[in-house]
Formats: C-alpha cells, structure tokens, sequence
C-alpha cells in the first residue's frame, strides 16, 4: 500500500481539506472486506522524572471513514477480491476542523502530529496497516488591535563592589508591536546608562520558550534563537539603540491555546555587567502564520536607499583632483608582524586567568611593528606652484 496526498509538501490550515489516495497492489489473489481510513491529530509530552513517568495527550483530530473503490464490483458483505498483476486505487477526501488547531510541532519533551492512517482489513488474517504524517499550521493573526500596540519597560539596578555601593546601570526599551512573522524585522530602541565603575554591554536576543505540563508537573525548555550586541559603555556614560534590528528567524508559529503544552516567544534585553548578574528586561512576542507586511516594507525601504545611494554616486566621480587612498596596512607591514587578534578581547568572553580582577578590562601590551611614516603629495598644487 502506498498513501499519496494531491498536494505534496502543503501545509493545511483549519477548514481546508485535505485529499489523496491509497495504491493497493496484491502478490496473489486477496480478498479484502474493508478499507478503513483515520486521521487523528494529537499533542503528546512525556518526560520521565527518576521512576515517575510524566505523560499526557491531548486530540485535535479524529476522523474515521471508510473508502471504496469507483466501479468495483463487490460481494453482498461489501468485501472486494484484488488480483496480481493490477493496481487498485482508493480515494479520500477530509475537512479539517474551523477551530483552533495546535500547529504541527516537535519539541524536548513534547510534539503535536497530524497523520492519516490507513487500515486494509482481510477476513481471517491480521490487518494491514499504513500511515502517513502531514503539516498542520493554527491561523495566529498578527494584525489585530492587540498584537500591534507597542510593548515598553524599564529595568535599574545598583551594583557594589566589596559590599561597598558601586552606582547602577539601567536600561529602557521598546517595540513598535508585540506580533511579528517569520522574516519580519524587530526595530529596538533603547536607551542605557552606566554609573558604575566596570564597563558594560548591550545585548539583545529572540528567546524560544517551551512549557510542557502533565499530570501536576511542569517542564519549561528554553532557546536563545539570535542576538546582537551594542558597544561598550564605559562607567559615566550612556548609549542609545536607535535603528538596532533583529529578523525572525525560520520559526514555529506561537502554540498557546493547548492545555499540555505551549510554544512561547519573547524579546530579551539585556547588559552584561562583569562580576555581577545580568539585567534583563523580557519583552513578549507573539509570532503568526498570516504576514504583518514588515518585512516587504523593510525590503522596499533597503531598496529605496540603495537607489538614492546609487543616484548619489557621480557625487564622488565628479570631485576634481581626488588624492588616491594611503596603501593598506597589509601591503606596507610585513606577514610576521601583522596583529592576529584583537588587542582588547570581550569582556565575556575573557579568561578569569588573564588577570587578577573580572570587573576590569585588561589589554595586553601592544609590541607590533608600527607602520612606516606616510605623506601625500598633490600633484595639482606643484604645478600651479610652477606656472
């Protein structure tokens, strides 16, 4: 038996209807008294915790049928005989559900599946059995009143040193909307301010968090998906993210109307403060199915500015007399002096060993050869000197 649907590789949504066919094909003379048809849909977690088995379902689908074939002579029970040498086809043909499914997910400790089923029942023999998944995706609409207002907060925290006060950092941030799709571009803005003596650093990052719940238990698993960073703040001053983006990358849709388990996402903002724990400022994203229009906007604006930055070339074709660019540091110093590695390495990511104190920043000493003296002379100069 070989189950085909008519649209391989769709993704169904609620209400549509999903169609295909089973090819039978027999080795010698079978009779068969029904071919049976289920399609079930079903969100499972399971995770053991020492002896105790944590585990729990719940069903989106189950829809049972049963299929005959078009111009098949059969018997008085309904049962049909298949011969070798001949291929029998079956079709179906199921609506989906207009409520709210759970989208087809794989998870830790939990999935949500779709599949079809399919029973060829022989008298007096075992039935055969084959199935075949297919991908469901829940309509989570992005563009309604609530997931397009902005989503704002602000964290403070004071930092000391030896117990003795150290000042604080603090930070604000804000989006333009809290619901966003897969492609769409997060526009931050934020301010920071560092009064305290250590150097800090911005970051931002799309954290996946995933909440499985079974008989009382809960299990959360969490996914940092991408980041970036800003500059450092050195003690005294402040920065401002004006402009600084994430893209959604390729994501899950948001799963938060099942009951065992939920597919959550949110905008972390944070500083990293050395020899002190992180400020973290947790924004929350809901991302859909249906396109917020974002990332075609965003697409339109880079392609507007690469136009006006191309009309704006013969700008700097048309400036008389450009003095030609100084040789590359590469071409003037030789290979066995060229600096391998930044001089000033990040503070997270420096090694406690280096240096007595994590709250300091250290930069080894720099002994490279500098690069020769360079001058220029314009050539335009020395000949009206001339005349």
């Amino acid at each position: 038996m070989e189950v085909t649907f008519s649209e391989p590789g769709k993704v169904y949504c609620p209400g549509e209807k999903v169609v295909g066919r089973v090819l039978v094909t027999v080795a010698e003379v079978t009779r068969v008294s029904a071919v049976r048809l289920l399609a079930t849909g079903v969100a499972k977690v399971f995770w053991s915790k020492g002896s105790h088995q944590c585990k729990q379902e719940m069903e989106y689908l189950q829809i049972q049928d049963t299929l005959r074939m078009e111009d098949q002579a059969c018997d008085n029970d309904g049962s049909v005989i298949l011969r070798p040498g001949n291929q029998y086809e079956y079709k179906f043909s199921f609506e989906l559900p207009k409520g709210p499914l759970g989208s087809t997910f794989k998870g830790k400790y939990g999935s949500v599946n779709y599949c079809v089923k399919i029973c060829l029942d022989r008298p007096s023999l075992p039935a055969q059995e084959i199935q075949k998944g297919f991908e469901v995706v829940d309509l989570v609409d992005v563009n309604t009143p609530d997931l397009m207002c902005p989503v704002s907060g602000k964290k403070n925290k004071k930092t000391t040193c030896l117990f003795i006060p150290d000042g604080s950092v603090s930070l604000s941030a804000s989006i333009n909307r809290k619901g966003f799709c897969e492609g769409d571009e997060i526009c931050i803005s934020a301010d920071f301010e560092n009064t305290c003596s250590r150097i800090v650093v911005p970051k931002a990052a799309i954290l996946a968090k995933h909440t499985y719940l079974a008989k009382g238990e809960t299990k959360v698993f969490t996914q940092k998906l991408c980041s970036v960073r800003g500059n450092h703040i050195i003690s005294g001053m402040t920065d401002s993210w004006r402009g600084k983006s994430l893209r959604v990358p390729k994501i899950k849709p948001s799963i938060l109307g099942c009951h065992i388990l939920r597919v959550e996402y949110s905008l972390l903002i944070y500083v990293s403060v050395p020899g002190s724990k992180k400020i973290i400022l947790d924004l929350p994203l809901v991302i859909g199915s249906t396109s917020s229009g974002l990332s075609s906007r965003s697409s339109s604006m880079a392609s507007q500015s690469s136009q006006v930055s191309s009309e704006m070339s013969w700008v700097d074709l048309n400036i008389p007399g450009t003095p030609e660019a100084p040789p590359s540091y590469l071409d003037i110093v030789h290979e066995d002096h060229r600096l391998d590695s930044p001089t000033a390495p990040l503070l997270d990511e420096l090694d406690s060993s280096c240096c007595e104190s994590p709250i300091f920043m250290y930069a080894p000493e720099f002994k490279y050869m500098p690069p020769p003296m360079y001058t220029e002379t314009d050539a335009n100069c020395n000949n009206n000197c001339a005349r």
